[in-house]
C-alpha cells in the first residue's frame, strides 16, 4: 500500500478519535439534563413558550407574594406600639419587605375564579381559626371534660373563660345570662344544649354583620382607616384585587401621605394587581390627594376609588380632625360621603381593638370593620366584643397571608366554625 496514503488514514483516524473524546468530555461537563440534545428544550423552556416553568416560578413565590401585610415575618401579626407611641409616623419602608412583595409575579396575587364549596369554606375558616379554637373553646371543651353536673357553678367557670378570651365583661354577662336562664327552665341538661346555646347566642350578636359592602355610585368611594400596623395597606391591596378580579376599574388614592414606607407599600400593591396610585408630594395634604384621585377616576370612569389614610395612634386628636377633614373633602369631591368607611383593625389587640373601635366611631361614620390577623391569636373571640360593643358590623376578616384569607365576614360560617365542640383529639394534642 502507498506509504502516503497510510499516512492519511492514521491521521484521519487520530483527528476523529481526537474529537470524539473531546466532545464527550464536554458533555459529561455539563449540567444533569443539559446533555447537548436536551440544550435547545431546556432554553426553550426559559423563555417565553414554556408556561408550565413560568407557572412553577408564580407557584414559588407564593409564600412571598401572599402575605397579610407586606411586612417582614416577624412583624406580620405584631403591632407596633414603639411607632406610634412616640409619634415616628415617617418611618422609612423596610427594604426586605418591599423586595419580598415586588419579587412576586402580579398573577399571583388573583383570587381564584373556582368558588370553595360550603364544606371547603368552613373548614378553611376553622384552620385560620386553628389558635382561637385552641385557647378559650378548648377551655371551655375541658369544663365538661369530667362529665360534671351542669350548674350554676359550672356557669360561672364559663364566665370566667368567655371573659379572658377578650370577648368582654359586658358580651360576656349578655350569653350568660341566656344561659342562666336556659339552666333555670331546666334547658340545659347536658354538654351539647350549652354549646348550641352559646352558638345561639354569639349567632344572634354577630347578626348585624350579615351583607356586604354597598358599591352604589360610579365612582364609589372606599376610605380605609386604622392605626399603624394593623395591616391597613395590605387590606386594601386584596380588597383592590377583589375588586379587579370582579372586572372593576380600581384606583388606589394614598392618603398616608406622613409615611413614605405607606406610600411605596401601596405603589407595590398598585403595580400588583394592576391598579393606578394616585400620589401626592410628602407630607402633601391627605385630603387633596383623596379628592385628586375621586377626580381622576370620574374623568377616568373609574367603578371604585379606594383611600388610605393616616394610621398614627388613635389617641392623638390631630389624627381624628385629619380624618373628619378626609371625610368632608370625599363629600365635596362626589356630592355624597364616601359608599364605605371601613375600620381595620388588627385582633392580636384584644381589648384594645374595642376601644380603637370607640375612638374612630367619634370621628367617622365607621361603615364596616376588617378584623385581620385572626389566624395568628387566641383572641379571635374579641369579634364579639366589638359587634356587641359598637353594633358595627363585620365586612371582612383576615385569616392568612394569601389573598383569598381576606373573606367576606358570614355570621353562621364563622359562629359554626368557631364555637363547633372540639374532638378528643383535637382536646389531647
Amino acid at each position: 500500500m502507498d506509504p502516503i496514503l497510510i499516512a492519511v488514514i492514521v491521521v484521519v483516524v487520530a483527528v476523529g478519535a481526537a474529537a470524539f473524546f473531546v466532545l464527550r468530555r464536554g458533555e459529561r461537563g455539563l449540567p444533569p439534563g443539559d446533555s447537548p440534545e436536551a440544550l435547545p428544550t431546556s432554553r426553550k423552556a426559559a423563555g417565553r413558550d414554556a408556561p408550565e416553568t413560568r407557572a412553577r416560578g408564580s407557584a414559588g413565590a407564593d409564600s412571598a407574594s401572599r402575605r397579610e401585610a407586606p411586612a417582614t415575618p416577624a412583624a406580620t401579626h405584631a403591632p407596633q406600639p414603639d411607632d406610634e407611641l412616640d409619634g415616628r409616623s415617617d418611618s422609612a419602608p423596610e427594604p426586605d419587605a418591599v423586595a419580598a412583595l415586588e419579587a412576586a409575579p402580579a398573577g399571583a396575587v388573583a383570587v381564584p375564579s373556582s368558588a370553595a364549596t360550603a364544606e371547603e369554606d368552613l373548614e378553611a375558616l376553622k384552620k385560620g381559626l386553628k389558635s382561637t379554637r385552641g385557647g378559650f373553646i378548648s377551655r371551655l371543651a375541658k369544663l365538661f371534660g369530667k362529665k360534671r353536673e351542669i350548674d350554676p357553678a359550672l356557669l360561672d367557670e364559663i364566665e370566667e373563660v368567655l371573659i379572658t378570651a377578650d370577648i368582654g365583661v359586658k358580651t360576656s354577662e349578655k350569653i350568660l345570662v341566656s344561659l342562666r336562664e336556659g339552666l333555670e327552665r331546666q334547658e340545659l341538661t347536658d354538654e351539647d344544649r350549652i354549646w348550641a346555646a352559646i352558638r345561639e347566642q354569639a349567632l344572634a350578636i354577630l347578626a348585624p354583620s350579615r351583607g356586604s359592602m354597598t358599591l352604589t355610585g360610579k365612582p364609589s368611594v372606599i376610605l380605609v382607616v386604622g392605626v399603624n400596623g394593623v395591616g391597613k395597606t395590605t387590606t386594601i391591596g386584596k380588597l383592590a384585587s377583589r375588586l379587579h378580579d370582579q372586572g372593576k376599574k380600581v384606583i388606589l388614592a394614598a392618603g398616608d401621605t406622613f409615611r413614605a414606607a405607606a406610600v411605596l407599600q401601596l405603589e407595590v400593591w398598585g403595580r400588583r394587581v394592576e391598579c393606578p396610585v394616585q400620589k401626592g408630594k410628602e407630607r402633601a395634604d391627605p385630603g387633596s390627594v383623596v379628592f385628586d384621585a375621586i377626580k381622576r377616576a370620574q374623568e377616568e370612569g373609574a367603578d371604585v376609588v379606594i383611600a388610605d389614610t393616616a394610621g398614627r395612634l388613635h389617641t392623638k386628636v390631630p389624627l381624628m380632625e385629619e380624618l373628619k377633614k378626609v371625610g368632608r373633602t370625599v363629600e365635596k369631591a362626589l356630592g355624597r360621603p364616601a359608599d364605605e368607611v371601613l375600620l381595620v383593625l388588627d385582633s392580636t389587640n384584644g381589648q384594645n381593638a374595642i376601644q380603637q373601635a370607640q375612638m374612630f366611631r367619634e370621628a367617622l361614620d365607621i361603615s364596616g370593620i376588617v378584623l385581620t390577623k385572626l389566624d395568628g391569636t387566641a383572641k379571635g373571640g374579641v369579634i364579639l366584643g366589638i359587634v356587641d360593643a359598637h353594633a358595627v358590623p363585620v365586612k371582612f376578616i383576615g385569616i392568612g397571608e394569601r389573598v383569598e384569607d381576606l373573606r367576606e365576614f358570614e355570621p353562621e360560617t364563622f359562629v359554626k366554625a368557631l364555637f363547633e365542640k372540639p374532638d378528643d383529639e383535637s382536646l389531647a394534642a
